[in-house]
């Protein structure tokens, strides 16, 4: 790996375009940070979120913004060799971060068998949001790119038979006070992925004794399938992530409204 300064400059100069810019456009535009703020940074030991940490301290350094960051990092049960590696990246990178225990990964294996991700993902969640209300942050900050969103997108449509994306912000519903923040919302992942190459980052991949075992799990074939539709339609992915921006409810069977169920025929039956 190059020398920190190098690796901070990358940010900031080399992939300017690519990373920093996209990142400042998400936080301007979805009003992810503000005065006051104490916000704490969610690092799994991936790429993602260790370059999501980076950008939020070169923002916390230069922005208009007076906020407070706080680094969390949960183990999982990660193997002794994954749990030296997240060691070693958050020393090299300079990342002052809590890192505290769980049983996530066993808890889950044991409830859910050989698809643990759901329930691991939401009681990740729910770990990293009370270390944050323990830390006293008003909000969290995770590392879901553009890829996530659309993948999620598409994921809905074709296996769910509902339209939602990933939201830049939402409120937690059980930590009253707290909301989740995605500062690379606008970043797309084939640069974070030609930045880490770049640094020399041996990030942590999944790190999960199920998953890593699998390869045919939802989100990789998704994943596939948009990497195959932009060799002939080379804007796809741009218009999955703007549909969600352009939803004509006019021209849609149903959708829901509050939790409330809503149908195309309550319209039409108004003008009868």
């Amino acid at each position: 790996m190059i020398e920190i300064k190098e690796i901070e400059r990358s940010i900031i100069k080399k992939y300017r375009k690519e990373l920093r810019s996209p990142f400042i456009r998400s936080v301007c535009e979805y009003e992810l940070a503000n005065d006051n703020d104490k916000i704490a940074v969610a690092i799994s030991g991936g790429k993602d979120s260790l370059l999501l940490a980076k950008l939020m301290q070169e923002l916390h350094r230069h922005s208009k913004y007076k906020f407070e960051l706080e680094f969390i990092c949960m183990d999982p049960g990660y193997e002794k060799v994954f749990r030296k590696k997240l060691e070693e990246n958050l020393k090299l990178l300079e990342i002052p971060a809590h890192i505290f225990d769980s049983e996530v990964f066993a808890i889950s294996e044991k409830i859910s068998g050989d698809y643990p991700c759901y329930m691991c993902a939401r009681m990740r969640r729910g770990n990293l949001y009370a270390k944050a209300k323990e830390l006293g942050c008003n909000k969290i900050a995770l590392g879901h790119h553009f890829n996530d969103v659309i993948e999620t997108t598409m994921m809905n449509v074709l296996f769910s038979g509902n339209f939602k994306t990933m939201k830049p912000k939402l409120k937690a519903q059980n930590f009253k006070g707290m909301q989740l923040i995605r500062p690379l919302y606008k970043v797309h992942e084939e640069d974070i992925i030609k930045r880490r190459d770049y640094i020399g980052l041996n990030a942590l991949n999944c790190a999960c004794s199920v998953t890593k075992k699998k390869e045919g799990y939802t989100r990789l074939k998704v994943k596939n399938l948009i990497k195959e539709l932009k060799k002939e339609i080379p804007d796809v992915d741009k218009s999955i992530f703007k549909s969600a921006e352009n939803v004509n409810c006019d021209m849609v069977l149903g959708f829901s409204e509050h939790g409330v169920k809503k149908s195309f025929l309550d319209e039409f039956k108004k003008g009868e």
